[in-house]
């Protein structure tokens, strides 16, 4: 019978030295009869270590009050239980695909393509690049992301890394909460007024970059004035896929981020509210 802690420790060595369970008491099973024999204190085995320090959250608050192009609500809760009468607590949730911070899949601007649960996890783990036009847009409220932007941000920060996902850093995402009115940017007229990325630097990230991802602070990839939603109809067809309303992007370093999508799996879903996560 092993005494307490021996089995943690056989472990742990078996962990280090690369070796399965069965191949490690195959090789060494005379080692560990021998080990298992002597006493031992119990063992603390270290945590796994990190390859980040901080976690920065990317992702809005989600309220039936968020703005979004058809106004509100986006989401409506119905209490179903309660815990002082049913002893837990559960809500029914009605909810519109593209709402809050959210990821729209390629099948949303496509007759056909993948769906939200066709995105491959391994492409929602990626490299995070953000382009800083925050002074631009704050000059111009309808300012597209250029190719030119991508262009200065590769002269201080080398080529956008292979696989990443490209995001806009507008300014924003506070407004969201703090000024929705100014958020959506709706004139007299109807007209939509916030930044987007341009159609010409979609273009080019698609045929001169390999970028799975585009990303904005803002209600849409396009521009608030566009009516053709050029962008979408470019980028999204191609297979990648676009997160709208990314909360917090003036947290997070311009380059060396890895960016988290927390994606429901739903089936046929053109879009879905994520949990967006940057590790540094």
């Amino acid at each position: 019978m092993c005494v307490q802690g021996c089995m943690e420790a056989v472990r742990a060595t078996a962990a280090r030295a690369g070796l399965s369970r069965r191949g490690f008491f195959g090789r060494a099973g005379a080692a560990a009869a021998g080990f298992a024999a002597m006493a031992v204190e119990p063992t603390v085995v270290a945590a796994a270590p990190r390859s980040f320090e901080r976690v920065v959250d990317l992702t809005h608050t989600l309220t039936p009050a968020f703005p979004g192009f058809f106004g509100a609500p986006l989401i409506e809760l119905e209490r179903r239980a309660d815990f002082r009468k049913d002893g837990y607590n559960m809500q029914d949730w009605r909810l519109t695909e593209h709402a809050g911070t959210h990821l729209d899949a390629p099948i949303h601007f496509a007759e056909t393509g993948a769906s939200v649960e066709d995105i491959p996890a391994d492409t929602l783990v990626v490299p995070l690049a953000v382009i800083d036009v925050a002074e631009k847009a704050d000059a111009d409220a309808d300012y597209l992301l250029s190719r030119d932007d991508l262009v200065a941000w590769e002269s201080r920060h080398g080529r956008l890394p292979a696989g990443c996902c490209v995001a806009m850093h507008s300014g924003w995402g506070r407004l969201a909460t703090e000024d929705p009115a100014r958020f959506v940017g709706r004139d007299v007229d109807g007209t939509l007024h916030f930044p987007g990325i341009a159609p010409e630097a979609a273009t080019w990230l698609l045929k001169e970059r390999d970028v799975i991802g585009l990303a904005v602070d803002t209600l849409s990839l396009d521009h608030g004035p566009s009516s053709d939603f050029k962008t979408h109809a470019i980028w999204l067809p191609a297979g990648r896929w676009g997160l709208e309303n990314v909360a917090n992007l003036d947290k997070v370093p311009a380059a060396g981020a890895t960016l988290v999508v927390g994606l429901p799996k739903v089936k046929d879903a053109t879009g879905a509210p994520v949990r967006l996560l940057a590790l540094i």
